[in-house]
């Protein structure tokens, strides 16, 4: 019997239950049945308690839908919806939380804290771990936290904290009766003026902003206080895909940098819209530097290069090309930097949206000559096809004549013969890059699409690959288990030949059982009719004799088969040495996957640095720098 007791509560409780689990065996459907409606009610109360799929109206707030509000209740934590239609400019979604420990000292009673939509996404107030940090260093006993969302992102913060005013006082506790006023606080998003040079649309991407900023608190640091053109895809909101560095003529000239950075100051002191006009004029003026690195993972993707520097400077001194890949155009930036500083390239952008490369003609400054080509073609697809298209002659070979010529040999029959290697080399590639986002969200990954870590591909890449090659992905995602399992793919995957093997293993055995079998079949009664078998036991021992060779057969079979497959389905190795640069916390993390079974030990990263700056020549010492750093948070996974 299950009893249910209805009172005038605010508050939801666990059931209980009495009876001893040792009561189970009697009765057993009845008393399974009531245990797991009772494990299910308590579940559905529980998240219900949590609240974390629940957005309660101020309306519903103030009838009591979560007790007296008037009071603060320690640990109290509540989603909610501010403003509505007719009553307010916007409509808002806020978390109302009241501060765990019930005793301050606290700085106020209640107070609002507004975060912009370029770091709603963030943990630290994205997550409930992450707010109730929040609400411990505000010092509130009770913080109402104001998640802005896409609409708000041309409102002016004035014009916020006014509408919110009249929203966000019925929620103050009754102690506030005091008449003091509720404090507004904001979480910056660190940038001190922004301007939108382009918003459109792609049916591949998206909505899609291009916006030129200025950070605040530069530290004196003059690059950081120049002006950025950013590329941002919305669909992975809070991510800027790629950062340029903006300059009068595109040079980098520090003394015209300082009086345009004077000039962009004074213009943004007002952040009314009516200076929006004098802001395009200005970044109209601007052009995109090629020889800076902004995003701190293309100077991560580019310290890998350090791994494999000895092959590099190899290629490049014996007059050769080094074929790289990169799938993933954005801005162009990374390509445009290798294509500048790394001459000895010659670089193939695959991109699979055509709009990207108009925007990062038109907006970012990219060019196209004989050693950079872009081909709007899908990344996997182009990877599986490299080798046969360059072997048919479709792919440009960009190897130097001379060199090559000295490496063949002219038969006494007239053909031309090279080496294997040399053949190989020519039809493969020497690095590969994946820097894409992914437009599926429910994946776990922000960065790459799923294709782009599976097996399948990941045969591809090994395969696409040289024997000194190296394959760069940029991951970004949130969960430590998606990281895990492509780390894990990236080591080691199932040799699908082995399978196949020790399937037709299995079938055999089978076959010769089913064998044994029929051949019983076919001949046991003719037998077992004769004068040697009249006798019941005799007969039976006959059978059991067949039996027991069929079995036999069957368990030489399949032991043979179970070695086989030790042997067969030992797992395929991908690349023989991972390695892997942390970026950004826990979020972006770049693994670089070698093909050679040599590697840089560790006593000979300083080495291989220097010898990459050699073959880099960047413009400026802080490219370098920056580069050196990322190369000492190099890890070698295995």
């Amino acid at each position: 019997m299950l009893v249910a007791e209805k009172e005038n509560c605010n508050e939801l409780h666990q059931i209980m239950s009495s009876f001893s689990r040792s009561s189970l065996g009697c009765h057993q459907h009845q008393a399974s049945g009531l245990c797991e409606a009772l494990e299910n009610e308590n579940r559905i109360r529980g998240e219900y308690l949590s609240g974390s799929d629940i957005l309660y109206s101020l309306e519903d707030l103030q009838l009591g839908a979560k007790g007296d509000l008037t009071k603060v209740s320690p640990g109290c934590r509540v989603q909610l919806t501010l403003g509505e239609q007719g009553g307010s400019r916007f409509c808002y979604k806020a978390v109302l939380l009241d501060a765990k420990q019930p005793s301050g000292p606290f700085s106020f009673h209640c107070g609002v804290f507004i975060v912009p939509k370029t770091r709603a996404h963030e943990w630290l107030f994205s997550s409930e771990e992450g707010q109730w940090q929040v609400v411990e260093s505000s010092k509130a006993a009770r913080l109402i936290m104001v998640l802005l969302e896409t609409i708000h992102a041309n409102a002016d913060m004035d014009d916020i904290q006014k509408d919110l005013s009249p929203l966000v006082k019925p929620l103050a506790p009754a102690d506030n009766d005091k008449g003091d006023q509720i404090p507004f606080m904001t979480a910056s998003d660190g940038i001190k003026q922004r301007n939108i040079v382009y918003q459109g649309s792609s049916s591949l991407t998206g909505p899609i902003i291009i916006e030129d900023v200025v950070y605040e608190n530069a530290d004196g640091d003059v690059a950081r206080s120049l002006p950025f053109r950013r590329l941002i895809f919305q669909r992975t909101e809070g991510l800027v895909q790629s950062e340029a560095l903006l300059t009068g003529d595109g040079s980098f000239d520090k003394s015209v940098s300082k009086s345009e950075l004077k000039k962009a100051s004074s213009s943004s002191k007002s952040k009314r819209r009516g200076t929006q006009g004098k802001n395009n004029e200005l970044s109209s003026k601007m052009k995109v530097y090629h020889g800076f690195l902004a995003s701190s993972y293309h100077a991560g993707i580019i310290s890998g290069l350090s791994l494999i520097s000895s092959y590099l400077e190899s290629v490049a001194s014996a007059g050769n090309r080094v074929k790289a890949v990169v799938i993933g155009l954005g801005a162009g930036l990374l390509p445009m930097f290798l294509n500048g500083c790394m001459q000895f390239m010659q670089i193939e952008v695959v991109e699979l949206d055509p709009t990207m490369l108009n925007l990062a003609r038109d907006y970012f400054g990219f060019t196209q000559d004989k050693h950079l080509k872009v081909h709007i073609a899908d990344g996997i697809e182009f990877v599986r096809d490299y080798r046969k298209l360059s072997a048919a002659g479709e792919m440009p070979v960009h190897e130097n004549e001379d060199a090559l010529s000295s490496e063949m040999l002219l038969s006494s029959n007239g053909r031309c013969n090279s080496s294997d290697e040399e053949t190989r080399r020519s039809t493969t590639i020497d690095i590969l890059i994946v820097d894409v986002d992914s437009s599926d969200s429910s994946s776990g990954m922000t960065c790459p699409a799923a294709d782009f870590v599976e097996e399948s591909f990941l045969r591809t890449v090994k395969d696409a690959l040289s024997e000194q090659g190296l394959f760069v992905i940029n991951l970004v995602s949130r969960s430590s288990a998606i990281k895990d399992m492509v780390v894990s793919r990236m080591k080691e995957l199932t040799d699908h030949p082995g399978i196949l093997l020790v399937f037709g293993l299995l079938m055999c055995c089978f076959h010769l059982c089913g064998a044994h079998a029929r051949c019983f079949l076919a001949h046991g009664p003719h037998l077992l009719r004769g004068p040697l078998v009249r006798n019941f036991l005799v007969r039976d021992f006959m059978v059991h004799v067949a039996c027991t060779h069929a079995a036999f057969w069957c368990v030489v079979v399949m032991c043979t088969t179970s070695l086989c497959a030790q042997h067969m389905l030992k797992f395929h190795m991908v690349f023989s040495h991972l390695f892997c640069l942390q970026l950004e916390g826990e979020v972006n993390l770049v693994i670089f996957g070698l093909c050679s079974e040599s590697y840089i030990k560790e006593d000979c990263i300083p080495e291989a640095t220097l010898r990459l700056e050699k073959l880099l020549k960047p413009n400026h010492p802080e490219i370098s720098q920056s580069i050196n750093d990322a190369v000492k948070k190099l890890r070698c996974l295995k």
